[in-house]
């Protein structure tokens, strides 16, 4: 599978600069180094406006995402693990007239070859994926998860490390899945839904909710939506 389409040139801003944010760009600098694209990295944009004209990791950061405006060349990815936020985020930009999100697939993970993966997803070190799957857009799967085959991850979902998702399982839009979770084969999960750390998934779980335990199950309902 290879990576975003990017050249040598194109040029990159990460949105956040927080743990995951910070996170990103080392994958992009990996990416680098194993020659499997040429980012410029130009900074960071952040909704924080005591964090502009200071430095993280030696890049600056550059303002808020109103920066896009005046450069609308500049490929962008999100370091926002929480998918309602990372949602907002994304509209924002769009609503800029945005439209260049990088995908960007650390050159540690292994990636199927009969896949299709969307615009904006990020996929991060030592991931084993394998065949016949479809991955949304903005959709993140932190390290060393697992994703089988005939899974439909829906866009903006969060894939938490280590986590490990079974067969012809269905994620839907913005769930957030918790560390060492686990995704029994078949099962599907609705939008926007909570699904904690360390729990065991067996049976299907309705969208809006918290879900905890082994096995999972719906601890309360969640008035959630990337809109709020």
């Amino acid at each position: 599978m290879s990576q975003d389409s990017a050249t040598p040139s194109h040029r990159l801003a990460i949105i956040g600069t927080g743990g995951l944010a910070r996170e990103l760009h080392e994958l992009v600098e990996d990416i680098n180094a194993a020659g499997l694209a040429n980012w410029e990295i130009v900074g960071w944009l952040d909704g924080n406006a005591a964090m502009h004209g200071t430095a993280v990791h030696d890049l600056p950061v550059l303002g808020d995402i109103d920066w896009l405006r005046a450069n609308p060349d500049v490929y962008v990815t999100v370091g926002i693990g929480a998918p309602p936020t990372r949602r907002r985020v994304v509209e924002s930009a769009r609503a800029l007239g945005h439209t260049r999100f990088a995908t960007l697939i650390h050159p540690t993970a292994i990636i199927g070859r009969r896949v299709e993966i969307g615009e904006g997803t990020v996929i991060c070190a030592n991931v084993t994926t394998t065949t016949d799957y479809r991955i949304g857009k903005h959709v993140l799967i932190n390290i060393m998860a697992t994703v089988a085959h005939d899974d439909d991850l829906h866009d903006f979902v969060t894939i938490a490390p280590s986590a490990v998702i079974s067969g012809n399982v269905t994620i839907g839009e913005g769930t957030d899945l918790g560390t060492n979770a686990t995704v029994n084969q078949g099962v599907e999960i609705g939008a926007w839904t909570i699904v904690g750390s360390g729990a065991v998934v067996t049976k299907s779980l309705p969208a809006n909710c918290t879900a905890v335990g082994a096995p999972a199950r719906p601890i309360k309902e969640r008035q959630v939506g990337w809109h709020l």
